[in-house]
């Protein structure tokens, strides 16, 4: 009796432990799956409290109170030229500027004028334009600081220009408010007045054209790959390249927009037509692989049952095949104009990085990009623009996380089951 059950405790006892291990082994796995969950909520959270905390102020501008009164300073234009198309020149030649300076040197004593922004006229100009009947008294104008005043007031300061700034606050003629021409301008060497609409209208402009461009293309392509082409090295040898071109160094495609598009057909340079034809190239293997492998996972059963109720191909092929594949279509897509959306390589090559005080008006305007637009700001001098980098960066992550939940909102609503 005691040689037939040593045998059989020892193989239970060795089960038992092989048991333990497994359950141990799993055990730490889904301790470094959540450690590893943690550790990349804790790098977000930690990313977004450090861009939310430098960017916040640049939503928000300083305001200096000055009294103008146009009667003991008459601004020489008629009224009745206040509309027309050249009214902008005409009170800038009229001495508008001038009348603002003295203004603010009376009103906020010697060195006033330094306290505000160098357009800070051009603010008073908008408000002549809304309302002429401005000119036949005094009013009262909130004007831009300048950007030293506006640091001052968030972030205090010592010395003379502290001291100043403390003395307006008393007074109540310093405001702190939120700053609409942030997304209403352009760029501008003046803080107190660049805005990111410019550059935020070139992105939209430029991702819609690629867009267009390489989402049928990259559908159809991989319609036909999965669907039709037949097996053989050619298409084998497409296939090879496809992947090959999803892993190229995206400034590679930048040279080769320079090359083509630019130098070859001669297209308006700096533009969102040839940007966007830049990241039609960069995204177009990405949607190619990623509609292949959403149209690889319909069933083979759906086609089928199409064919055996009588359907061509053509109709199994876009009422069958396609609906059923286009969540993860349309998501691998998204998320590649996403990925598109933050590149700053490829368009540095076809001249999306000049300086554009412009809103575009069209696809062959001058323009520029936002992820270009907070390098070229993190690269000024004047410390107005860092607090303008931080809140262009946050409104590219908005843009970008949107994109993000539009994929996810797109999968879950498309998405069937069966």
């Amino acid at each position: 009796m005691n040689r037939t059950t040593a045998p059989t405790d020892w193989k239970a006892a060795a089960m038992q432990k092989r048991i333990a291990r497994r359950y141990a082994a799993e055990r730490r796995f889904k301790a470094l799956g959540l450690g590893a969950v943690l550790l990349s909520g804790f790098f977000l959270a930690f990313l977004l409290f450090v861009m939310v905390g430098n960017g916040a102020r640049g939503f928000t501008y300083t305001h200096v109170a000055v009294p103008i009164d146009f009667q003991a300073m008459p601004l020489t234009i008629e009224a009745a030229r206040l509309d027309d198309p050249d009214a902008d020149q005409a009170i800038a030649n009229a001495g508008l500027a001038d009348i603002v300076a003295f203004a603010a040197d009376e009103a906020l004593g010697d060195g006033g004028s330094a306290l505000i922004s160098e357009n800070a006229w051009k603010e008073v100009r908008g408000q002549i334009k809304a309302d002429p009947e401005l000119l036949n008294g005094k009013s009262v104008f909130e004007l831009p600081a300048s950007s030293n005043v506006d640091i001052a007031a968030k972030e205090g300061a010592k010395g003379d220009l502290g001291a100043r700034v403390d003395a307006l606050k008393r007074d109540g003629r310093l405001s702190t408010g939120f700053h609409w021409p942030f997304f209403r301008n352009a760029d501008a060497t003046d803080p107190a007045v660049a805005g990111i609409w410019g550059a935020l209208k070139g992105s939209l402009l430029t991702i819609l054209i690629a867009f267009l461009i390489a989402f049928p293309t990259g559908v159809l392509a991989a319609l036909y790959l999965e669907e039709y082409a037949p097996r053989n090295r050619w298409t084998d040898l497409i296939e090879v390249s496809i992947n090959n071109l999803a892993a190229v160094p995206s400034i590679i495609f930048g040279l080769l927009a320079l090359a083509v598009f630019i130098n070859w057909f001669g297209l308006c340079q700096a533009s969102p037509l040839v940007g966007g034809l830049t990241l039609a190239l960069m995204t177009m293997p990405v949607i190619v692989i990623a509609s292949r492998n959403a149209i690889k996972s319909v069933p083979p059963s759906i086609r089928d049952a199409a064919l055996g109720v009588g359907a061509s191909p053509v109709q199994v092929v876009f009422h069958h095949v396609l609906p059923l594949a286009l969540p993860g279509i349309l998501t691998g897509t998204i998320i590649g104009m996403a990925r598109a959306l933050g590149e700053t390589a490829p368009l540095l090559l076809v001249g999306m990085r000049a300086f554009i005080g412009d809103v575009p008006s069209g696809i062959c305007s001058p323009s520029t990009v936002l992820p270009m637009q907070i390098f070229l700001w993190s690269d000024e001098v004047d410390r107005g623009f860092v607090e303008k980098t931080s809140a262009a960066i946050i409104v590219l992550l908005i843009v970008l996380l949107s994109m993000n939940a539009l994929a996810i909102y797109l999968r879950n609503k498309f998405e069937k089951r069966w």
